[in-house]
């Protein structure tokens, strides 16, 4: 046994309600980063001292040549304020080192049982990550030994009050699109979620966990500078949709003539959070039935395509109406371009990486489509842009986006 987990040690608790009634502290550090050593920061402390004490040693120096301080005063001064500062860091952190250890974040590990076994055995073996994994979420248990392996909702609420558990590791990268209800429910709830590279090592500068890469997801509360993006959304969107409302209508009146009716096409894609949403495009294939439409993949240049439909499958034309999806809140004008249930399932056990996409609301177009990956091309590679994209967002880059966007237009690559 990995060890018992504290709803064997303790009796169960009571509470008013579910675990959307509970809220404690969500703003929980990086596990590993949260306490770092003194040796790790000297570099960038030693580094502003010197700046501080050569800028008082010039502002003296200017003001008051005669009272100018001397290069051993500025080194010694240095060297005192260091060691002193040291110190204090150096105490600061052993006391929230200590509380770590002795006061964990009881947690729950989310995905395939043999493998959310062996990180929690993992994790319990370095006490100083400052997390106790206190149960298993997985369908079935598998056979693995170790922690209890929690396969329902109730017991699932039950392991969350009965331990207080702040914290959820998500082991697997078919974890967020299968369980996205789950995380959602246990983010608003005040935990902390967290995405633990399990199998494959990464070499990213990212934080750590019983040497394990993980990163934060952000899924109960908003992220940083997202209030910027919606209104940048809002403002392009609603302003573009009037501009080319003459040619939205040209486009249907052909593609009715042409191609006859049904000219608006809507299909079920997978949005944040891995929340389905209707996807509105001009139509330019008319599948078989609904199997063909939800599983075929294709691409701009399909034989039964007709001219015009051709067209606007090259030029991009036929995403304009997904203007609406920007507008109404499904989807961003820059972001990772949504998929179809079918292909997230596919993708998500093929690619490492694939479903984290979903961390963000999808869009138009994103880092991956300006960098020539649209149609049919490589999704691994779509994958490491898409993620690259969020891991390192800001406002001036969906602009930048945007701007590429526009030249990229009249590349006849499909879409």
């Amino acid at each position: 046994m990995v060890g018992a987990p504290r709803a064997h040690r303790r009796p169960a608790q009571t509470a008013p309600g579910g675990p959307a009634d509970r809220r404690v502290d969500a703003a929980a550090p990086a596990p590993s980063r949260a306490v770092p050593r003194v040796l790790d920061e000297l570099p960038a402390v030693c580094g502003r001292i010197a700046v501080a004490w050569l800028a008082l040693g010039t502002l003296t120096a200017a003001y008051d040549p005669a009272r100018a301080l001397s290069p051993r005063t500025l080194l010694l001064g240095f060297a005192l304020q260091t060691a002193a500062s040291c110190a204090a860091r150096g105490a600061v952190h052993r006391r929230r080192r200590n509380a770590l250890r002795n006061h964990p974040r009881s947690a729950l590990v989310i995905g395939p049982a043999t493998t959310a076994q062996r990180v929690a055995a993992a994790v319990l073996r370095h006490p100083a990550c400052g997390i106790e994994p206190v149960g298993i979420v997985a369908d079935h248990p598998d056979g693995a030994e170790g922690l209890p392996v929690l396969t329902t909702g109730e017991e699932v609420e039950r392991a969350l009050i009965q331990n207080g558990v702040r914290a959820v590791l998500t082991v697997h990268p078919s974890v967020r699109s299968e369980r996205g209800p789950l995380l959602r429910a246990l983010a608003e709830s005040g935990c902390a979620v967290w995405e633990v590279d399990a199998d494959s090592p990464s070499y990213e500068v990212r934080d750590q966990l019983a040497g394990f890469a993980c990163r934060r997801l952000e899924l109960g509360s908003r992220r940083p500078g997202s209030v910027g993006k919606r209104t940048l959304d809002v403002l392009v969107s609603g302003t573009l949709l009037l501009l080319v409302s003459p040619l939205l209508l040209v486009c249907a009146v052909v593609l009715r003539l042409t191609d006859g009716p049904g000219v608006v096409f809507r299909q079920e894609r997978i949005g944040k959070d891995g929340r389905p949403f209707t996807l509105l495009k001009f139509r330019t294939h008319r599948p078989v039935d609904e199997h063909e439409a939800a599983t075929r993949w294709s691409v701009a240049r399909e034989p039964q395509m007709s001219r015009f439909c051709r067209f606007l499958r090259e030029t991009s034309l036929d995403e304009l109406l997904q203007l609406w999806n920007v507008l109404s809140g499904d989807m961003s004008l820059v972001g990772p371009r949504p998929e179809r249930p079918y292909f997230v399932a596919q993708f998500s056990q093929t690619y490492p990486g694939y479903a984290a996409r979903h961390r963000m609301r999808t869009g138009i177009t994103g880092l991956a489509q300006i960098h020539g990956l649209r149609g049919d091309t490589s999704i691994e590679d779509r994958c490491r842009f898409d993620n690259a994209y969020i891991d390192n967002w800001s406002l001036w880059q969906d602009i930048c986006i945007l701007a590429r966007t526009v030249t990229a237009l009249v590349r006849p690559t499909g879409s």
